[in-house]
């Protein structure tokens, strides 16, 4: 039957159509070709033709020419639209007609890694014989992956005869660019670098990303070599300024998508209330899961984004339930989770299976937003706002990556911001995407990686001088810095060229700085069921003592374990297989500490400041139990963990009662103050990461009516990495200006009440804007 029936019937079904709050049709294009290069080498043409290929996309073309003019390109269309080849093609040339051209692909996660050796594999491999491969005079072009999970015995191969590496920015960091002098044939033909997925690098991960582009293209320079980038991007509000921003150098953009594109529906569906006293609607999982059997059931493959790891694998559980009671074992229709914490062989046998359509369902967490290959998606279930526009449009765009029809299915939750929405489809669909922010220059960040970079190669006083270093005006400032420190030594300043910045430290620097904010160190989940004693997952520390704690409930690909320990100390925890009618959720609490007061600042009569180090603390210290299907509460337990800690630093902004913040706060009553607070709080969240150049991420809020440590209604926004990068004491400086933003913000936002664009749905416009007023 034709999709478009088969959807037509789905959405006219009694049992959602009344709560479909809106339907929008994204209409079917063309797509646009051009021939082949006429350069282009025909090894290259010959694989593409023998996979039906006679031509290539308008935007591939684009690329294409604007490499060959020495450009550094970022390349910005929808999904599925062959971006791939946009830098496979000038990279295969010029590896073809170079025997010592080399490239490195970076990757943000290792799906996408092993995804892109699949890919490449299948070009300069043999899969229909030797006259099907992209072949050099010496035979095949190597490609390695060169990652954590690659094996000693094959990095050696790797460095020494890989023409194309396959890596990501944390092994680039920690791996190999401080041992660079094993990788001299490498460095010394370096031509291309290739950053997929470039979006994801925001924030302060994209600030450490850039620190790491700049140490490449030093370490390059030393072997005689300077890289072309390519960088590939799904569509944010500011591609070009965020690819310049991260390799340090200009860059042309090419938007401009050639590709066909499938007819798409957009639906965003309201579950029904079970409570209308209490503005209580069935569960996001039970109606996503209703909407997934449907498709799967009319033969439509699809994903299921569920959002956490708990609610991914109870969504699956209940779909597979479905499934067992309409089918016998040899029509069963296959669904699988997909989420962090699987083994890398159990990924990938689920990735494999999507794409050979052995399986036909897939429910996931976030982790396959990014652009691995599935295969034919044709309907996406959305359960719940992901939390940014981008991320709805990257998981809304994993079906229908093979033409044709497709659909999209956005499940609201009970939350605020999802029935906002649902009340305002509107704005949902004129809301555009958000810019990425990054700032390489923070100095706590480039002093960082300025440690890692002298360890590397010395710094030159010549080549600053000239305005030639990767690192810029701040490198001469954080060496300075280092050399008080005894880290590095300045030596032969009245030498020719000037002086030299040398290592002087006994320590490996990159082992101590971590790109991301989480821990690196994991616990292994073990199934000791009758003494077998087999891994079968991993997990973060901080998540695992919120959610594998001792008598939880683990699911794992639909299996049930009880959890026996935790042993946090020895990162180890031993499970059970058992079989319970309930899971369990960890109930989390989060404190603020003040431990210092470093730096005291004032704002007129509006408010006062204190910059300092704060200890975040986040303990899960009981948990309930929740019956499946019904999701009802059936019983609590008590969690006997320590305290997750990390120490960090904050601005607190303190209102007493003699500033003009103070105030008006105590003309309110206490539930007035805290949502007036509260709504400071979310513009601040909102905003500020514009000052600071950051992610909303990384950045928390915290607003308390009376702080117990300074006595007073105060707002914490602090740092989410240890030890802090520098963002509260820039805020600091600037708070002037973010009260002046926000308060702007909130009276461009044409709503009454109150709305995700100011002070959060459900929110205090009124008392917030009369607060915002005493600030200025």
């Amino acid at each position: 039957m034709d999709n478009n029936l088969i959807l037509e019937k789905i959405l006219r079904d009694p049992a959602f159509a009344p709560y479909i709050v809106e339907e929008r049709v994204l209409e079917a294009s063309d797509g646009e070709t051009v021939p082949f290069p006429p350069d282009l080498n025909e090894a290259i043409t010959g694989v593409l033709r023998s996979r039906g290929i006679e031509g290539i996309y308008t935007h591939q073309g684009e690329v294409w020419e604007q490499v060959c003019r020495g450009r550094n390109v970022v390349v910005v269309t929808p999904t599925a639209s062959g971006k791939t080849l946009c830098y496979n093609l000038p990279v295969l040339q010029t590896l073809l007609a170079d025997e010592k051209a080399r490239a490195l692909y970076l990757f943000p996660t290792k799906a996408l890694s092993q995804d892109q050796q699949t890919e490449l594999n299948g070009m300069v491999q043999f899969p229909g014989g030797q006259a099907n491969a992209v072949r050099g005079a010496a035979g095949p072009i190597k490609v390695a992956t060169y990652d954590g999970d690659t094996p000693d015995s094959l990095r050696v191969a790797a460095r020494d005869g890989g023409r194309i590496i396959i890596s990501n920015p944390d092994m680039l960091h920690g791996g190999i660019l401080p041992n660079h002098p094993k990788w001299i044939k490498f460095f010394s033909g370096l031509k291309y670098v290739v950053i997929d997925e470039a979006h994801a690098y925001r924030g302060v991960l994209g600030s450490h990303v850039a620190d790491v582009i700049r140490r490449l293209r030093r370490v390059a320079a030393f072997y005689g070599a300077a890289p072309q980038f390519i960088l590939c991007s799904a569509t944010i509000a500011n591609p070009r300024e965020l690819a310049e921003t991260l390799i340090g150098s200009e860059v042309t953009l090419v938007d401009k998508n050639g590709a066909p594109r499938g007819e798409k529906r957009v639906i965003l569906y309201n579950p029904p209330l079970v409570d209308a006293v209490q503005g209580i609607r069935r569960s996001v999982v039970t109606e996503s899961r209703r909407w997934m059997l449907a498709f799967l059931k009319a033969g439509i493959k699809t994903i299921l984004f569920a959002h956490s790891r708990i609610k991914t694998e109870v969504a699956a559980s209940y779909v597979n339930e479905d499934l067992a009671n309409l089918y016998t074992d040899n029509s069963r229709i296959r669904v699988e989770a997909y989420r962090g914490g699987f083994l890398p062989n159990e990924r990938r046998e689920i990735e494999r299976g999507l794409r050979e359509g052995t399986i036909r369902g897939v429910v996931s967490t976030n982790a396959l937003e990014l652009g691995i290959d599935i295969g034919g998606l044709d309907a996406s279930v959305v359960a719940g706002f992901p939390g940014s526009f981008n991320s709805f449009w990257q998981q809304s765009g994993r079906a229908g990556r093979r033409g044709g029809v497709s659909v999209s299915v956005f499940v609201a939750s009970s939350s605020p911001l999802d029935q906002f929405i649902m009340n305002d489809p509107e704005w949902f669909f004129r809301k555009s995407v958000e810019e990425a922010r990054l700032d390489p220059d923070n100095p706590y960040i480039l002093t960082d990686h300025v440690k890692c970079a002298a360890f590397e190669l010395p710094f030159r006083d010549e080549v600053m001088e000239k305005g030639e270093e990767p690192f810029g005006e701040g490198a001469a400032e954080a060496l300075a810095y280092l050399e008080e420190e005894g880290i590095v030594r300045h030596t032969g300043a009245d030498g020719p060229g000037g002086g030299r910045w040398h290592w002087a430290d006994r320590s490996f620097p990159a082992e101590g700085i971590s790109l991301r904010s989480a821990t690196a160190d994991n616990v292994v989940i073990v199934d000791t069921t009758k003494g077998r004693n087999v891994v079968i997952g991993e997990m973060d520390r901080p998540s695992a003592k919120e959610l594998i704690f001792e008598n939880a409930v683990y699911l794992h690909r639909g299996r049930q374990y009880l959890v026996q320990s935790l042993d946090i100390e020895n990162r180890k925890c031993l499970v059970t297989e058992a079989e319970v009618n309930y899971f369990t959720d960890g109930l989390v609490k989060t404190d603020i500490k003040v431990l210092t007061e470093d730096e005291a600042f004032k704002y007129g009569e509006a408010a006062r400041g204190i910059v300092g180090d704060v200890l975040v603390r986040s303990q899960a210290a009981k948990f309930k139990k929740i019956r499946f299907h019904t999701h009802e509460n059936i019983g609590y337990g008590d969690i006997s963990l320590p305290e997750e800690e990390m120490q960090t630093r904050a601005l607190a902004l303190l209102f007493g009662p003699d500033s003009a913040g103070g105030k008006v706060l105590a003309k309110f009553d206490e539930e007035e103050a805290g949502s007036a607070l509260a709504g400071a709080g979310t513009l601040i969240k909102t905003i500020a990461p514009v000052f600071l150049l950051c992610d909303p991420r990384d950045i928390g809020v915290a607003e308390r009516v009376r702080d117990p440590h300074f006595g007073i209604p105060a707002l914490y926004i602090y740092d989410k990495y240890p030890g802090g990068t520098g963002l509260a004491e820039a805020l600091a400086r600037r708070a002037g200006d973010l009260f002046r933003s926000i308060r702007a913000a909130v009276d461009r936002c044409p709503c009454t009440a109150g709305c995700p664009s100011c002070v959060g749905p459900g929110g205090n416009k009124a008392g917030t804007l009369c607060f915002l007023d005493a600030l200025g």
